[in-house]
């Protein structure tokens, strides 16, 4: 049934921001707002992708500056395009951070430690970079709970194919789950550690503006369709718009929630 291996791995910004990044975009400013840092300060994003968070932060923080850390160059490019020049982009991991210890004030990383490998060494990193007292914080998506447009498309999926469950993120990211950030920063040694939920809306027009995107082929799901044969695909399409809330309008209203983490560093 399938031939394409799955990817968790992104490298074009138009894809992504199809997919998810609209969706991520609303969630930066939340999280921003909540962690209610003071002007002046020195931030850094790990992760940065396409400059969503970035954006946030010049937009709500009044930061003294603004670097981001993106280890894809085509999205460096995107967030490039979107940011103008306002933040200082680096190429580099967040597993080897490129700044010098205690560089930053405030650590940010939305959307991305679920996706790398080695989670303990990202987060020894950003405590690295962080000042005396700075604050590190992060998001992820609730991919087994309340990522709804995500978790329509897994459910129908292995009712499909029972063999598709084992590649839902829901299932493979446990740190993507309720009280598993707040655990982890807790383990590292982080000091006034507090999490929170982030709910948004996910209002897509039509079935077709839900399901495009998973064409895509970029990040498990769309990579996963993309995978399959042209009938099991449209066995997946089929099941999905039988049990998507599709309104008598067309329009199909879900909720994406992303779990959030705060802490003090040092």
């Amino acid at each position: 049934m399938t031939g394409t291996p799955l990817s968790d791995h992104w490298n074009r910004g138009d894809i992504y921001d199809s997919y998810v990044g609209r969706w991520s975009r609303q969630v930066a400013p939340v999280f921003i707002s909540w962690l209610r840092e003071p002007a002046g300060r020195r931030w850094l994003d790990v992760g940065c992708g396409t400059g969503a968070l970035c954006g946030a932060i010049l937009a709500q923080a009044s930061p003294g500056s603004v670097v981001g850390v993106e280890p894809s160059a085509a999205f460096l490019k995107t967030a490039k395009e979107h940011l103008g020049g306002a933040a200082t982009l680096h190429e580099g991991s967040a597993t080897a951070i490129p700044l010098e210890d205690a560089t930053a004030d405030v650590v940010v990383s939305g959307l991305v430690l679920n996706f790398v490998p080695d989670q303990k060494a990202a987060l020894a990193e950003m405590q690295r970079v962080a000042a005396q007292g700075g604050t590190i914080a992060a998001y992820v998506w609730d991919y087994g709970g309340k990522m709804e447009f995500m978790r329509y498309f897994w459910d129908a999926a292995v009712d499909v194919d029972e063999a598709a469950s084992a590649k839902a993120e829901g299932i493979r990211i446990p740190i993507c789950r309720a009280g598993a950030l707040e655990q982890f920063f807790s383990d590292a040694g982080l000091r006034n550690v507090e999490g929170r939920a982030i709910d948004i809306p996910t209002t897509f027009k039509d079935f077709d503006d839900y399901w495009r995107p998973f064409l895509g082929g970029q990040g498990p799901a769309p990579a996963y369709a993309m995978s399959l044969d042209e009938p099991a695909r449209q066995r997946l399409r089929d099941r999905l718009r039988a049990t998507l809330p599709i309104a008598a309008d067309g329009t199909i209203s879900l909720i994406a929630r992303a779990w959030a983490v705060r802490a003090t560093s040092g």
